[in-house]
C-alpha cells in the first residue's frame, strides 16, 4: 500500500469571513485562531462565552497537494480521515465526496478518478455544532441530556463534555483532529486482523484471524507472513500464512506492581508472491485478562483477574486532557500517565462522556502497566435509536474495537456511564418516549455485545457503569458489580460515611478542591481571587460547590486567613476524604477489589475533583495517593469524635478512643514487617508505644488487634504509626481523636533547606500535612503533604528547582 499524509499547506477561515489563517492538521478552529492571534485565550477569566459564540459559525479547512503516480495508478485510492470533529462536508477538486457526522469514527472516500498529478484541492467545511444541537433540540425536545451540558448535546456524536459538564466549559471546538491520508491500495489490504491467546501449562498459542479487503479479483487467497519479536528484540519469522503461533516460554505482561510489562512485536505482511501489499504491525502483551464474578458470602465479587491473579484496582477516571484537542500530545499524555504509574496506579477508566483516546494513550498504558477500563462514548443522556443513528454508532464501535483490541492494557469494554442507574431510578424522567427505554436495551445489551462477539470476543464486556450486570437489576448494588458512590460530596455526608460500606468495586467517588494558586493565576486577575467572585464561579461548574467546600471546611479546619491558605485547605479536605475511603476499602481486600477515584485530570483550569490540575501540578491528593495506593501499606481505623458525635455541645457521652491497624500487601510476595505505633503529645513527646512483628501473605490484608486509649486527651494527644520492612519505613501516618480544628497544634517552626538532591525539613513539634513548594510551584518531591514528628526528615527532589522554597502545615490554617 502507498500512503501519503496530508499535513502541510492547510489554511482555515470562517465562512462568514474571507480572512484565511494558517492551520495545522491535525488541528482545530480554536487552535488555528489562537496561533494566528485572532482569538483570546478561551480559558482566561470569562472568555469562554466569546469562544462559544465563535462556534455558532461555519468554517472551512483547505489545502492543495500533489498525487504521486503510485497513488494515481493504484487499483483503489481512498482519502482516509482518522477523525473529523464533527459535521464535515468533504470536497476534492470541486466534487462533493460526502459528509461526516460522528467524531468517533474513521471516514474513507474513493478518490482515484478525481486525482491529478499536481494541484489537487481538498476542502473540508465544518458546520456549527452549536447551531446543530440547538436546531435538533428545538425540533424534538423529548430527550434528556446531562444537566450541566448544552441542550441537545446527545443529538451529535461528538464528545458530550465539549458542550459543558460539572467540571468542564462549553467550548465545542471543531476541526480535523486526527491525521488525513491518501491510501493507494494495490490488489488487497488488511481489513480485520485479530490475535487471540490461549494460555495452557505455561505456554501460549496465538491464533491469527487475518481478514483482507480485496480490490481486484484474485484466483487464490493472498498469503501472509508473520514476524514475532520478543521483548528482548529476538525475532522469528513464520511463513505460509500460519493460523497460529506457539510461544514456548512466554514472558507475560503484568499490571503495574505485579510484574513486568513485557511486550511482543507482531508484524504481519500481506504478500502477492514476494511483493508486500500491506503491513499490520502492533505490540501485544501475552496475558489473560478478565473480570471475575463469582458468588460469595457477601454477594458476587467483581475484580480484574490478570494471568489468574485477582488484583485490587487502584486508579482514577480519565477525562479529555484539553478542550482544544490538538494540544493533547504524546508527551503530555505520557507525563500524566507516568504521574499515575509513579503513584502506584494500576488502572485507568476512560470515561464515556469524552472521546476514544489516541493510539498513543493505549501504547503508554501498555508500557506503564495501567489496565484500561474503556467506556463506549455515552454518558448521562438518553438517545433515540433511529436507523441512521444505529448505523453510525455501529460503525463507530467497529472502528474503535478494531483499533484498540490488541492492546495488552485493555481490561474491559463498558457500554455507558450512569445511564442504567439513571433510568432505573427515574424511568419517566429520563425516557421521554417509551421507545427510549427499549432503545437503551438495544444499544447496550444487544448491539454492542453483537459487535464484540464478532470483533473482540476475548475482552470482558460490562453493560454500564455502575451496574450489577444489566437489565436494570439494582445497578448501584453495594454487593455486586461496580458502584458510583457520591453521598460523600454530592450528598454532603461526612467522610466517615465511607466506612459504612463495603463496595465490591468503586469505579467513581471523589471530592472537589481548588487548583494551586499558580494555576489560579493563569485565568484570573488579582481582583478575581475570591472563591465567590464571578470569575472563580465561572471556573467552578458544579452548582453550589464552593459553598460545599466551605461546609466541609467548617467541619474540619479553622477558617483560613487568606485566599492561598483556603486553596491549601481545600486540597487537604480532598486528600483526607480520598485517604479515608481508600484505606477503608483496602483494609477489606477480598470483599472490595477496586477504588477508582473521580477524577485524574482536568481539561481546563478549574475547581474540580481532579488529582492533577490542568497545568500538571499535583494536588495534595496525588501525593496522598502515592501513600494510600502503596503496595505495602499500613492504615489505622480509629475511633474518636468524628466516628461518634461531632457536636461539641452534645450531652456528655462515653467517648471511645482506639486505633486498630491493618497492613495491606498488594504484592506477589509474602512480607515480613514490623508495626510501630506511638501515643504522642502535641509537642511530639511519646506517652506510650507498641511494636509488633508480623507476616503478611501476598495479596492480602492483615488486621492487628485494637489498641484502646481511654486516658488520651483528644485535643492534646495523637497516634502516629509506621510500617517497617527490613528496618526501613515503607508506610506511615497519624490520626487524631478530634477534628483538626480543635486539636491544640504547637507551632512546629518548620524549616527547609537544600542539601544536594535532597531537602532537609526540620520541625520542633508534630506537624500535619506539611506542604513544600518552590516559587513557581513546579517542584516534584518523593513525598509531600506528609505528617511529621519532631526532628529532621530528608526528602528527595525528583524535578524542579529549589528556589524560593515555602513550607507550611495545618498549623497555618488559621
Amino acid at each position: 500500500m502507498t500512503a501519503k499524509t496530508l499535513k502541510t499547506g492547510w489554511k482555515m477561515h470562517s465562512l462568514q469571513e474571507n480572512d484565511w489563517v494558517p492551520a495545522k492538521v491535525p488541528g482545530s478552529v480554536y487552535q488555528a485562531y489562537l496561533d494566528a492571534g485572532k482569538m483570546e485565550d478561551p480559558f482566561y477569566r470569562d472568555n469562554e462565552e466569546k469562544a462559544l459564540n465563535l462556534m455558532k459559525q461555519d468554517f472551512e479547512f483547505a489545502t492543495t497537494f500533489d498525487a504521486e503516480e503510485a497513488l494515481r495508478e493504484a487499483d483503489r485510492t481512498v482519502l482516509h480521515f482518522d477523525g473529523i470533529d464533527t459535521l464535515g462536508e468533504i470536497y476534492l477538486n470541486g466534487t462533493h465526496l460526502g459528509d461526516t457526522e460522528n467524531m468517533h469514527r474513521e471516514w474513507e472516500f474513493d478518490v482515484k478518478e478525481l486525482l491529478k498529478a499536481e494541484g489537487n484541492e481538498l476542502r473540508v467545511i465544518l458546520r456549527s455544532p452549536v447551531n446543530y444541537i440547538y436546531d435538533s433540540y428545538e425540533k424534538d425536545p423529548l430527550s434528556v441530556d446531562c444537566s450541566d451540558a448544552m441542550k441537545g448535546c446527545s443529538r451529535l456524536r461528538k464528545a458530550h463534555c465539549m458542550f459543558g459538564w460539572d467540571w468542564g466549559p462549553r467550548l465545542p471546538d471543531a476541526g480535523i483532529f486526527r491525521e488525513v491520508k491518501l491510501l493507494g491500495i494495490t490488489k488487497a489490504r488488511f481489513d480485520n486482523v485479530r490475535i487471540s491467546q490461549k494460555h495452557v501449562d505455561g505456554q501460549v498459542d496465538l491464533a491469527l484471524f487475518v481478514g483482507t479487503e480485496t480490490v481486484t479479483e484474485s484466483p487464490e487467497p493472498f498469503a501472509y507472513r508473520v514476524t514475532l519479536t520478543t521483548p528482548e528484540g529476538k525475532s522469528e519469522v513464520y511463513g505460509n500464512s500460519p493460523a497460529s503461533i506457539h510461544v514456548e516460554k512466554p514472558e507475560l505482561w503484568w499490571p503495574n506492581g505485579y510484574g513486568k510489562q513485557n511486550l511482543y512485536g507482531v508484524k504481519i505482511e500481506l504478500l502477492d508472491g514476494e511483493k508486500i501489499l500491506d503491513v499490520w504491525e502492533k505490540r501485544i502483551g501475552l496475558r489473560t485478562m478478565t473480570v471475575a464474578r463469582e458468588k460469595d458470602q457477601w454477594g458476587e465479587c467483581f475484580c480484574h483477574e490478570v494471568n489468574g491473579v485477582r488484583i485490587f484496582a487502584m486508579g482514577a477516571d480519565y477525562i479529555p486532557e484539553d478542550n482544544v484537542l490538538p494540544r493533547v500530545t504524546p508527551e503530555r499524555t505520557r507525563q500524566l500517565l507516568t504521574d499515575a504509574r509513579d503513584c502506584h496506579f494500576n488502572c485507568i477508566r476512560v470515561w464515556g462522556g469524552g472521546y476514544y483516546p489516541d493510539d498513543f494513550f493505549y501504547d503508554i498504558c501498555d508500557e506503564l502497566g495501567l489496565i484500561v477500563w474503556q467506556d463506549f462514548m455515552f454518558a448521562c443522556c438518553s438517545y433515540d435509536l433511529t436507523k441512521e443513528f444505529e448505523a453510525t454508532i455501529t460503525q463507530e464501535f467497529i472502528d474503535n474495537v478494531k483499533r484498540i483490541r490488541h492492546h495488552a492494557s485493555l481490561g474491559l469494554w463498558c457500554g455507558n456511564n450512569e445511564m442504567e442507574m439513571f433510568i432505573a431510578g427515574d424511568t419517566a424522567g429520563w425516557c421521554k418516549k417509551p421507545s427510549q427505554l427499549s432503545d437503551y436495551f438495544k444499544m447496550y445489551e444487544y448491539i454492542i455485545p453483537k459487535v464484540l462477539e464478532v470483533y473482540d470476543p476475548d475482552t470482558f464486556y460490562w453493560p454500564a457503569s455502575p451496574s450489577s450486570g444489566g437489565g436494570f437489576d439494582a445497578p448501584n448494588d453495594e454487593n455486586r458489580g461496580d458502584v458510583h458512590y457520591w453521598d460523600v460530596w454530592h450528598g454532603n455526608k461526612p467522610i466517615t460515611e465511607f466506612r459504612k460500606f463495603y463496595f465490591r468495586y468503586l469505579s467513581e467517588f471523589g471530592f472537589q478542591s481548588f487548583p494551586s494558586l499558580k494555576t489560579v493565576e493563569t485565568f484570573t486577575e488579582p481582583g478575581d481571587r475570591n472563591i465567590f467572585s464571578y470569575v472563580m464561579e465561572k471556573h467552578q461548574r458544579n452548582q453550589s460547590a464552593n459553598g460545599k467546600i466551605m461546609n466541609y471546611l467548617g467541619q474540619t479546619f479553622l477558617y483560613p486567613n487568606d485566599f492561598d491558605t483556603l486553596l491549601y485547605a481545600s486540597q487537604l479536605l480532598q486528600a483526607e476524604a480520598m485517604r479515608y475511603g481508600v484505606e477503608h476499602f483496602r483494609r477489606n481486600r477480598g470483599r472490595c477489589m477496586g477504588t477508582v477515584i473521580w477524577q485524574l485530570n482536568d481539561c481546563w483550569p478549574v475547581a474540580s475533583w481532579a488529582m492533577i490540575d490542568y497545568e500538571g501540578r499535583w494536588k495534595a491528593v496525588q501525593y496522598y495517593a502515592k501513600r494510600f495506593f502503596a503496595p505495602l501499606m499500613i492504615s489505622c481505623q480509629e475511633e474518636g469524635i468524628l466516628s461518634q458525635n461531632t457536636n461539641v455541645n452534645a450531652e456528655p457521652f462515653e467517648l471511645k478512643k482506639s486505633a486498630t491497624f491493618c497492613v495491606v500487601n498488594e504484592t506477589m510476595e509474602e512480607k515480613e514487617v514490623q508495626v510501630i505505633w506511638r501515643l504522642c503529645r502535641a509537642d511530639g513527646t511519646v506517652e506510650k508505644e507498641g511494636r509488633e512483628e508480623l507476616t503478611v501473605p501476598a495479596l492480602s490484608s492483615v488486621w492487628i488487634g485494637k489498641n484502646e486509649f481511654p486516658e488520651a486527651d483528644i485535643h492534646e494527644e495523637y497516634v502516629s504509626y509506621e510500617l517497617l520492612e527490613k528496618g526501613e519505613t515503607v508506610s506511615y501516618g497519624s490520626v487524631l481523636f478530634c477534628a483538626p480544628k480543635h486539636f491544640h497544634f504547637r507551632n512546629p517552626q518548620l524549616t527547609v533547606k537544600t542539601e544536594g538532591e535532597y531537602l532537609i525539613v526540620t520541625s520542633d513539634a508534630y506537624a500535619r500535612s506539611v506542604e513544600i513548594k518552590n516559587e513557581e510551584d513546579r517542584l516534584l518531591l518523593e513525598d509531600n503533604y506528609f505528617d511529621m514528628q519532631p526532628g529532621t526528615r530528608k526528602i528527595r527532589v525528583l524535578s524542579g528547582n529549589t528556589e524560593g522554597l515555602k513550607i507550611r502545615s495545618v498549623y497555618d490554617i488559621r
